[in-house]
């Protein structure tokens, strides 16, 4: 992960609607709810949310998700990797507690917003795909539809496989997770 350490904090980057920074400014305090995200990607989001609602559940820091938040807030590491603000949006630089931060496996994270199975290595793979092939299937259709609730089941355990290190996906990139923004977190605004 690639951030500038300083005392146990890392500057990171986030893109965020304008009214966030209202809010901030307002209330000094931004947590990101189910309604944002269904109007951020309207075509998408009954896809996203699925994905989005096992990362709640299943993120190492869902004890810490305050009952405000519905959702985490994505950040950068690398201020060239964030995303480019489009219209009405802002890119906030931010400096964070490096320990208010999970890590997330960009191309671990792609995998599952296509609703892919997370191999634990070449074997497994291997085996996962034999079980479509036998079936006629992929992994989006087993988890999309009823019909195949083993297949969906075991797709679903392996993004667990999200948070192990230990099990690569061709690059070590990495985005953040957190659960809210506090203005004083809040270091530089541009768009």
């Amino acid at each position: 992960m690639k951030g500038m350490a300083q005392e146990g904090k890392l500057r990171v980057w986030t893109r965020q609607h304008e009214n966030v920074w209202k809010l901030l400014e307002e209330k000094g305090r931004y947590t990101a709810k189910r309604s944002c995200i269904a109007l951020d990607m309207p075509e998408f989001s009954e896809i996203l949310l699925r994905a989005y609602d096992w990362l709640v559940k299943n993120s190492p820091a869902a004890s810490e998700k305050p009952r405000d938040a519905d959702y985490p807030i994505w950040l950068s590491f690398d201020e060239d990797t964030v995303m480019l603000p489009g219209e009405k949006e802002l890119v906030l630089e931010l400096e964070v507690e490096s320990s208010l931060i999970t890590p997330i496996h960009i191309t671990k994270w792609g995998e599952i917003l296509n609703y892919s199975y997370l191999p634990e290595n070449a074997e497994d793979e291997r085996r996962h795909r034999e079980l479509l092939r036998l079936r006629g299937i992929d992994d989006a259709r087993a988890v999309m539809t009823q019909f195949y609730p083993e297949i969906r089941r075991e797709i679903m355990e392996s993004w667990k496989r999200l948070f192990d290190e230990e099990i690569l996906f061709g690059s070590r990139l990495y985005y953040g997770n957190i659960w809210e923004i506090r203005r004083e977190w809040v270091k530089n605004v541009r768009n």
